[in-house]
């Protein structure tokens, strides 16, 4: 049985997640609920939760000043906000889940059978929310450090370290500036959401390519050439968008 609690200061967003959770999501079979970060602490006291729904926008302390004052806090955080650009990369950025607002049941469903999932991995939500409390405190999204849980531990980086992405199926290969690459249990479609703001280029189906690292296209116009000195197919049906993406770089 898991135990969860909400926290949101609006009473109508808390009553709807309630009412969701206690009809749908027969998994929580313990619940409360808080009005502010202050009362959260308070339950917190004599209440251990497997999960909080946290909201993100409240007033005199929002969600991440509660993230702030916890202390390697044992249960998994579900943030809820309504968009939020900067608060949505931020999470996003550190493999952290959220919901949109207002909270559609079925990604409810979603996000708590992903913290199901995620309970053996329990000993990297520390390193995951420590990230985030790191993220929120710089100036600009472009500053973030990406966190990407994989087979072989977690993975830290920043979006300038990012040579290439490689799909396999639902998975990704990810190649840095001077690592060895690893393979991420996320799509490609998911990296590119989270990195549109940058820039990448969709050279092909399986192949999301960073700019920064683009030193040149082929003569032949069917590849990009890396900064590493590695070579990217440009699929014919994306040719003509990658060169005018890149015009300014042909050879």
């Amino acid at each position: 049985m898991i135990k969860a609690l909400i926290v949101d200061d609006e009473v109508k967003a808390r009553n709807v997640l309630h009412h969701y959770i206690t009809n749908f999501i027969p998994e929580i079979g313990e619940l409360r609920q808080a009005a502010s970060a202050d009362e959260a602490h308070d339950i917190l006291k004599h209440f251990n939760p497997d999960i909080v729904f946290l909201d993100v926008e409240m007033p005199h302390k929002n969600g991440f000043d509660f993230l702030q004052e916890l202390k390697q806090p044992a249960f998994d955080i579900i943030f809820a906000t309504a968009f939020n650009h900067y608060a949505i990369q931020a999470i996003r950025f550190s493999a952290l889940d959220y919901l949109l607002k207002p909270v559609d049941p079925d990604e409810l469903k979603a996000a708590v059978l992903r913290h199901l999932e995620r309970k053996s991995e329990s000993g990297e939500n520390a390193a995951l929310l420590n990230n985030l409390v790191e993220n929120i405190s710089k100036p600009e999204v472009k500053a973030f450090q990406i966190a990407v849980p994989a087979s072989d531990g977690l993975h830290f980086f920043k979006v300038e370290d990012i040579l290439r992405l490689e799909a396999d199926r639902s998975y990704t290969h990810i190649h840095l500036v001077g690592k060895k690459p690893f393979l991420a249990s996320r799509t490609l479609r998911h990296f590119e959401e989270m990195l549109a703001d940058f820039g990448f280029v969709r050279t092909h189906k399986s192949h999301l390519v960073n700019p920064a690292h683009i030193s040149r296209i082929s003569a032949d116009r069917e590849e990009v050439i890396l900064s590493d000195g590695s070579a990217v197919e440009i699929s014919r049906r994306k040719k003509d968008e990658v060169l005018v993406m890149l015009g300014a770089r042909k050879s």
